[in-house]
């Protein structure tokens, strides 16, 4: 309960060599109620002036990916450092109590204000540069046209551990290494993206470190600047100085293991609320894997952004993070300030909202909807709506398939799972409440009235690997069987990252050489062969799966490329997660982000007019024709007049208000398929608000040809 957050606080020391065996740094341990909390320096009752010796570390990333002139192209970090040095991180600046200090100490004071002679200071830097090569695979470079401007993508874990390969312990010292325009996806998995950085305590050499990057020069899409990214990671260094990166645990949850703070689980305010359903930031100083501050704005899948404090200096003008105090965490009381917010006193007014006990909904749960669905009239015009259906029951009440709202025209029944123990094997059982007669009965029932009715394969969080023949032959008898028992008209791809992943010196879409995927052709030209012409095959892949493979082929990014370009012409249709995706450039040299009409055309024009894969013209990807892409959406993400205004945009050309992006067809694309929902279980549960509006949007367009 938060009310066992509100008693007096009492403060506690660990002996300092205890604290300084869990990190190069000191560290103090304040109490609140039950509950302890681990910070940075010493315990303000001793009213001493703690200095922490810092080694700065310049990083020069250098990415594979990308070469201009045959040489890797690079982004260093080792003209910020100067900059760095006259921020208010090591100089001194005029905060709101009038006292000229350095920020972390600053904000310190904020949340300690009665410890009027306690002082924690970062001593004047070592600075020792480093190298460091980032592989095809683990990150891609990103510029604008419009700027000339460069943004890198990296693999957080992967440059931790390449980092603190080239640092031995530094006994004392706080490490702050720095990137130059480097933003970060998290779990080898971009699009589990994105931050600005990290922070804690490397595990393999013991040191306590800051990792975050200084924005300058950066594409215009990119909002926070200079030292905001450094400011925000400091600040939380130093609420939360024992967390293990490398340590991860499930979305809207953190464990002692990952952090050394775990804090009430906390609610975004609403009045920094993005709109996104679950606004749930997590339990500890910043949000799961992205490390965000309750300030920032942006939703997952975005760059970093929220409101800077302006310091300006006689110099310079820079750029702070605000941050929460510890008592926007648990409340205020004797011992530390009324304020929840540094250093804008008015950037949270209130203290943290609690999470719900139980987060959120199930995922496809549906209770009953208030209103009805609508009926779809006429004659087909080649414009679909397509969703994937759970059955997911709620209140023990099953979603049966043949209560699908009739405006869903191919309905992609989610999922036939991997099989852990036998690579190759694929499972499907009907969801829980439902009998498997009555579910075959119900896909015969749909393909009556006109439905198609696909099973898709994997799903979310599971791993799929067909690495030989016998897999492949498991893959094949597995997958006729589920097809041919149920009645389904098809089979929807859905292996997700790392699943089908490239392997290194893969290098040519047209002619791959990862057995996983070029098992995977073979299966499915086997597969439309065994049952006929009709038979469906779509692809569902993340935006690191296809768009990705635009920057930068290998690993995860542009890991479909090679089953859409060998299976053009017996595939039906693919649709591209615009939800699922970190941000990507499109064909007009610009970058851009989920959540816009402008990114929907964007990412799908690349699929329509093909790309330079990986930048290189020799490797270049033919478009699919319009007839063969739908958009990928998902309900509560995207809002149904976003998705009106994108369909609109790309099928008719129609731009929506302060749309930026111009299409390369401006009359847009009239046979363009439509747009894919996770879930219509979602969709029935709040109340066709989707489906009710794109059904009859689609089927209202000119028949396509």
């Amino acid at each position: 309960m938060r009310s066992t957050f509100l008693c007096l606080f009492s403060l506690l020391v660990f002996p300092l060599q205890a604290a300084q065996a869990q990190g190069t740094v000191p560290v103090f341990t304040h109490t609140a109620g039950q509950a302890s909390y681990t910070f940075t320096g010493s315990d303000p009752a001793q009213q001493t002036v703690t200095t922490i010796p810092t080694l700065l570390v310049p990083i020069t990333l250098s990415f594979e990916a990308k070469k201009i002139g045959g040489k890797s192209f690079e982004l260093s970090a080792d003209a910020d450092v100067p900059r760095v040095l006259g921020s208010p991180v090591y100089s001194k600046f005029a905060f709101a109590s009038g006292e000229r200090t350095q920020y972390i100490d600053a904000m310190l004071r904020a949340t300690f204000p009665a410890a009027k002679g306690w002082h924690t200071l970062l001593g004047k830097p070592q600075v020792k540069p480093v190298k460091i090569t980032i592989p095809v695979g683990y990150g891609y470079v990103l510029t604008s046209k419009k700027n000339g401007g460069a943004v890198a993508v990296v693999d957080i874990e992967f440059l931790q551990k390449e980092l603190f390969k080239q640092l031995p312990k530094q006994d004392g010292k706080l490490v702050i290494a720095l990137t130059h325009n480097t933003t970060y996806y998290a779990l080898s998995d971009a699009t589990v993206c994105c931050s600005w950085g990290t922070h804690g305590i490397d595990s393999a050499t013991g040191n306590s470190f800051v990792l975050a990057s200084y924005l300058h020069g950066t594409p215009a899409i990119v909002e926070d600047r200079d030292v905001q990214p450094l400011t925000a990671q400091l600040a939380e260094f130093f609420y939360d100085p024992l967390h293990d990166p490398l340590v991860t645990t499930p979305m809207f949850q953190q464990s002692s293991a990952a952090h050394g703070n775990v804090f009430p689980r906390w609610m975004r305010p609403a009045s920094l609320s993005t709109g996104e359903e679950g606004s749930c930031g997590g339990s500890g100083v910043g949000s799961t894997y992205f490390n965000l501050q309750p300030t920032d704005t942006n939703h997952k899948n975005d760059f970093p952004a929220s409101k800077p404090f302006a310091a300006r200096t006689k110099n310079d003008t820079y750029h702070l993070q605000n941050v929460a105090l510890l008592q926007w965490y648990v409340g205020s009381s004797e011992g530390t300030g009324s304020r929840f917010s540094f250093p804008d006193l008015q950037a949270l007014t209130a203290a943290a909202a609690p999470c719900p006990t139980r987060f959120g909904r199930r995922e496809g749960s549906s209770p009953e909807p208030s209103v009805e669905p609508k009926q779809q009239s006429g004659a087909s015009n080649g414009h679909e709506l397509i969703g994937y259906w759970t059955g997911h029951s709620r209140a023990g009440v099953p979603f049966q398939l043949r209560d699908v709202s009739p405006q869903w025209d191919v309905i992609i029944v989610a999922f036939a799972s991997p099989d852990k123990t036998s690579p190759g094997t694929l499972h499907f059982h009907p969801p829980v409440g439902i009998d498997p007669a009555q579910f075959k009965q119900d896909v015969a029932y749909m393909k009556s009235h006109g439905k198609k009715v696909m099973i898709s394969l994997g799903g979310g969080g599971q791993f799929f690997t067909m690495p030989d023949a016998e897999s492949t032959e498991r893959f094949l008898s597995s997958v006729t069987s589920i097809v041919s028992e149920y009645g389904f008209d098809g089979i929807d791809l859905d292996f997700e990252s790392p699943s089908l992943s490239i392997d290194a010196g893969d290098t040519d879409f047209k002619h791959p050489t990862t057995p996983s995927i070029v098992n995977m052709i073979s299966a499915l030209r086997k597969l439309h062969d065994h049952f006929g012409p009709s038979f469906m095959i779509s692809l569902v892949p993340e935006g690191t799966q296809i768009p990705s493979g635009y920057p930068s082929y290998g690993g995860q990014f542009g890991s479909y490329l090679p089953l859409a370009y060998a299976t053009r012409d017996i595939l039906s249709f693919v649709d591209v997660q615009d939800y699922n995706t970190p941000p990507l450039q499109g064909l007009d040299g610009e970058i851009y982000q989920i959540g816009s009409a402008d990114y929907d055309a964007a990412m799908t024009e690349l699929l329509l007019h093909g790309f330079n894969v990986g930048g290189n013209p020799a490797h270049f990807f033919p478009g699919l024709p319009a007839r063969q892409v739908a958009v990928g959406f998902l309900t509560g993400y995207s809002t149904p007049q976003h998705v009106s205004e994108a369909m609109d945009f790309i099928i008719t050309g129609k731009a929506p208000v302060n749309s930026t992006y111009k299409l390369r067809k401006p009359g847009g694309y009239p046979d363009m398929i439509g747009a894919m929902f996770w879930t219509i279980d979602a969709d029935r549960g709040s109340g066709y608000k989707y489906s009710n509006l794109i059904g009859p949007q689609l089927h209202g367009y000119p028949a396509s040809k």
